[in-house]
């Protein structure tokens, strides 16, 4: 079963809106039987089309007050000082996404701290020391109308 048809299509779709979903409340949604359902189910997840289940998480109750997209210019455009970045990136505990991008910056960040105050610590100490860094801008969330990263 390599092929997307409708039905895996509705599960993946079903499985999207609800991780949690039971196996039978799942089938019954798709118009399966519970035994074919998780068939499908298991075989896209050997396959990797999922690749696994999260938690959505109020980031309020979490204490994170301030959300910010940076997007990142490098000096050097060499492989080397893509990889040193990725690397100093990847130890931020702030950063939350890291996106190579195409356009007038190399990289596009998704950065959530505790208020603006820890965003700044996060923009002077961390980025603002790595040496490829050459420009930083910043777009600060204001609100989130439509988020369906899970």
């Amino acid at each position: 079963m390599t092929k997307f048809d409708r039905i895996n299509r509705r599960i993946l779709q079903e499985l999207k809106s609800d991780g949690r979903v039971s196996n039978a409340e799942l089938a019954i949604r798709v118009g399966l039987s519970a035994s074919a359902c998780l068939r499908r189910v298991q075989e896209l997840e050997r396959l990797g089309v999922i690749m696994g289940y999260r938690a959505v998480l109020d980031q309020t109750a979490l204490g994170i007050g301030c959300i910010a997209y940076i997007a990142v210019g490098l000096s050097d455009h060499s492989k080397a000082a893509q990889q040193a970045f990725e690397v100093a990136i990847s130890r931020s505990s702030e950063v939350r996404e890291c996106h190579n991008i195409t356009g007038s910056y190399e990289y596009l960040l998704r950065v959530e701290t505790h208020d603006l105050a820890a965003y700044k610590v996060f923009h002077t100490e961390t980025l603002g020391t790595l040496p490829q860094v050459n420009e930083i801008t910043t777009y600060v969330v204001m609100d989130s109308p439509k988020d369906e990263r899970a």
